[in-house]
């Protein structure tokens, strides 16, 4: 069982004061894939126009564009809240990137109120993530949120520069 308090402690001291998005990202895909069990992707798409555009992740190679308001990832950023999805297979509209997947998780991450990118999580087990996850997670994303962003070409709200 993940301890999401050591997790987002573990986070929050490598990326504090750290202003590299993508290395930061990168280390927070690193933190997920090393202390969540059963999971076979971990990764953040990123907000650029109407489009999710593949960020920093561990696992199989993955879709590199998802439209605003498909798959999952595409219907969380559209909700603008995390949704967890037990069976990916009964999901409509879900993009299939890694056969293997059978459940789901993707957490919206917000700056001035707007979705500019998500983090997914995909598990070959039906029924992976719980509300502990969840709200784990949720926790997660709110130190990516507060991050300070410096001169690695890339804007928080502008998407690629």
């Amino acid at each position: 069982m993940t301890d999401y308090k050591i997790l987002c402690e573990k986070l929050a001291s490598i990326t504090d004061g750290v202003p590299h998005l993508i290395s930061n990202l990168s280390n927070a895909a690193a933190l997920i894939w090393e202390n969540l069990d059963d999971i076979n992707w971990a990764g953040f798409y990123l907000a650029e126009g109407d489009t999710l555009v593949l960020g920093p992740f561990c696992g199989k190679a993955a879709c590199i564009e998802i439209p605003f308001g498909r798959g999952v990832c595409g219907t969380a950023w559209e909700a603008g809240e995390t949704l967890v999805v037990p069976d990916v297979h009964k999901f409509d509209g879900h993009i299939a990137c890694d056969g293997a997947s059978n459940s789901e998780i993707v957490v919206p991450i917000k700056r001035g109120g707007k979705v500019i990118a998500v983090l997914d999580i995909d598990s070959p087990m039906f029924d992976r993530f719980s509300e502990k996850d969840r709200a784990g997670l949720e926790d997660f994303a709110h130190i990516l949120e507060k991050m300070s962003v410096g001169n690695d070409n890339f804007s928080w709200t502008e998407g690629i520069v």
